[in-house]
């Protein structure tokens, strides 16, 4: 039982660690399978690896499971609703849970699986709920409503330590700014797996926008290594 607990929190902090070193997250949403798999090998060609599938994706759990056994790319699940969409992610292989709100048995069922779990929240009240839901990290959506980089400063402020993941409304050039502002992570949707691109197939425009995510992401990590 104690070997089985210290390989899934040595599980959990490897994941959570991976995350911290490329701190952006593509989230992956769109109205079927077969443009949510385009929009990932063209991230995938640009030179990103963690992936976060959501749940609202038709067929997303096969997807999870197709992307979760290829090497050196790290999946998630997003849009995490209920115990059982959680236990469906994770046996597909899924890394990390995420979900848009508070839903206090996620990350329990999580890290019994060596998983780490972000609990949405908006308000101060609600994130101090989702920590006290042993979550380990926050994300907080949707952030852009809520004045953006500002709204993130103020709730670092009053919750030092607290890693949060600013989501929603993201904008690929606003990367760098979220990250020197304290986010822990940056989740990115729409602004990077934009739908409409992807349906007239500009993969070009998709590929260069995934490489402007890694050059910002490189440069906040090079700046904070030196």
């Amino acid at each position: 039982m104690n070997q089985n607990c210290n390989f899934f929190h040595m599980s959990l902090n490897s994941v959570f660690e991976q995350l911290r070193q490329f701190p952006v997250i593509p989230i992956v949403r769109t109205s079927t399978t077969e443009l949510a798999a385009t929009a990932i090998e063209w991230l995938i060609e640009a030179g990103l690896r963690t992936f976060e599938i959501t749940m609202t994706i038709p067929g997303a759990v096969d997807l999870m499971t197709q992307y979760a056994s290829r090497e050196n790319i790290l999946v998630g699940a997003g849009t995490v609703t209920s115990e059982d969409q959680a236990k469906s992610c994770l046996d597909a292989g899924a890394r990390f849970i995420v979900s848009p709100c508070i839903v206090s048995q996620l990350p329990e069922i999580s890290h019994q699986r060596g998983a780490p779990c972000f609990l949405g929240a908006l308000t101060p009240t609600e994130l101090h709920n989702a920590v006290r839901a042993s979550a380990d990290a926050v994300k907080i959506f949707p952030i852009k409503s809520m004045g953006g980089v500002t709204y993130l400063k103020a709730l670092v402020s009053v919750f030092p330590g607290v890693p949060l993941v600013p989501t929603g409304g993201v904008n690929v050039d606003e990367i760098s700014l979220y990250l020197k502002s304290g986010a822990t992570c940056v989740g990115i949707g729409s602004e990077l797996v934009n739908e409409a691109m992807i349906r007239e197939g500009q993969r070009k425009k998709i590929i260069q926008l995934g490489q402007q995510v890694l050059q910002q992401a490189t440069a906040f990590s090079f700046t904070e290594s030196r």
